[in-house]
């Protein structure tokens, strides 16, 4: 590339970053850490705001460098090219430089550890936790701090549409989920080609598979089957591969663009905790919506969601519990300890109480704890059983709290 053309780059992405709306301030904004000799790294699915958080946290500051690259002028950007880019940072005369989607070119980790090493303070943006991680173990080891940012929140979101915590704001929430610029314009297509968009480019295309066609086969039935158990044995037929391999690939890879989670059965034994069913969970219910056909009978599976991603957000390891006295949805790790027991439906019923309770119950003994939790969609009360105690919550309380 030539210089004056990364120069004209540079130039128009700072104009239009600075011209942009600063949006919502983010929860995790007054969380970012200042360690100068630190890499900050924020990684998170596509379009959930990782750039404007940075630039929130810049503007509040200091001025700064912008370089996006995923601009398609850079296309041809090579490793080579960061020597230019060198002389257009050294030219804007800021010592913070704030990179959105720098793993796009190989070699990233070098140039970002020689700009530290140069007392630069640097912030990168990154969709891909894979290849964020394998580059940042091995050439940043120790030198970097990673956040992780996802779709808004429920008080986000709350926040944003400019309603009250409630019955009515959390169905709008489980309805349209996060995504700040599908809840600015309304239109559906903004999920549909997100969607696409993470499929092809950040899946198909990155990894050169062959068979598209499986990887959104397998996608459409995760996104229909959010917060149930998952076997990759037994998608094989699903997906239209022959080996369960290929099936736990496609996953991984779902992962590591952030669209879904797999949370894993609880167990002291690692053999056993690996050979058990999984459950998948999608990082937004907007997601969902908007790529397959939601019933009514979904809501409840909406609703853990929903739940689950509170845990998520926070970085709190994730369990399910299945044992003989029946199924707790969420065990949340919270000091390398089993903290928090959560069971979820939408309505506590005659016909339910005594699966949903008897499951709760269950954990608790196996776990030894006291008080559990049945978040509802609107339900508050209190049940005693034996000498435990349990918390019924409407969800919109829930989601509104940080106490665990």
């Amino acid at each position: 590339m030539k210089l004056s053309e990364i120069e004209q780059v540079a130039s128009d992405q700072r104009a239009n970053l600075l011209a942009a709306d600063e949006g919502l301030p983010r929860e995790m904004l007054s969380r970012l850490p200042d360690v100068p000799s630190h890499a900050l790294i924020v990684s998170g699915i596509r379009r959930c705001g990782k750039s404007t958080l940075l630039a929130q946290h810049f503007r509040r500051e200091t001025d700064f460098f912008y370089f996006n690259f995923e601009d398609l002028r850079l296309y041809d950007f090579t490793i080579k090219d960061f020597a230019l880019l060198d002389t257009v940072i050294e030219r804007s005369g800021s010592k913070t430089l704030f990179f959105d989607e720098i793993q796009n070119v190989e070699g990233w980790e070098l140039f970002v550890r020689q700009k530290l090493n140069s007392h630069f303070r640097v912030a990168v943006t990154g969709s891909n936790a894979t290849l964020l991680s394998r580059e940042l173990g091995t050439k940043l080891t120790g030198r970097h701090i990673t956040k992780e940012l996802f779709p808004f929140s429920y008080r986000e979101f709350i926040a944003f549409t400019r309603q009250t915590a409630g019955t009515d704001s959390l169905l709008d929430y489980l309805a349209r989920g996060g995504f700040p610029d599908y809840l600015k314009s309304g239109a559906a297509e903004v999920l549909k080609f997100l969607i696409d968009d993470i499929l092809y480019r950040d899946i198909v295309v990155r990894h050169g598979l062959r068979d598209a066609a499986s990887v959104r086969r397998l996608l459409g039935y995760i996104l229909a089957n959010a917060a149930r158990l998952v076997s990759p044995s037994r998608l094989t037929g699903v997906a239209g591969v022959k080996s369960a391999t290929t099936v736990l690939d496609y996953f991984s890879l779902f992962e590591a663009a952030y669209l879904v989670s797999l949370v894993p059965c609880f167990s002291y034994s690692a053999k056993a905790q690996a050979l058990a069913p999984k459950k998948v969970y999608v990082c937004d219910t907007g997601l969902i919506h908007a790529g397959t056909v939601t019933l009514m009978e979904d809501r409840e599976h909406l609703l853990e969601n929903l739940i689950f991603m509170h845990f998520r957000r926070r970085g709190n390891p994730m369990f399910y519990f299945s044992g003989e006295g029946g199924e707790c949805d969420l065990v949340a790790i919270v000091g390398d300890k089993p903290e928090r027991l959560v069971q979820v439906c939408w309505e506590l019923t005659p016909d339910n109480e005594d699966r949903e309770i008897g499951g709760l119950t269950a954990a608790m003994r196996f776990f030894g704890k006291k008080n559990g939790t049945i978040v509802t969609c609107g339900q508050q009360d209190r049940i005693l059983v034996d000498d435990m105690a349990i918390d019924v919550v409407p969800a919109h309380q829930f989601l509104s709290t940080d106490a665990f």
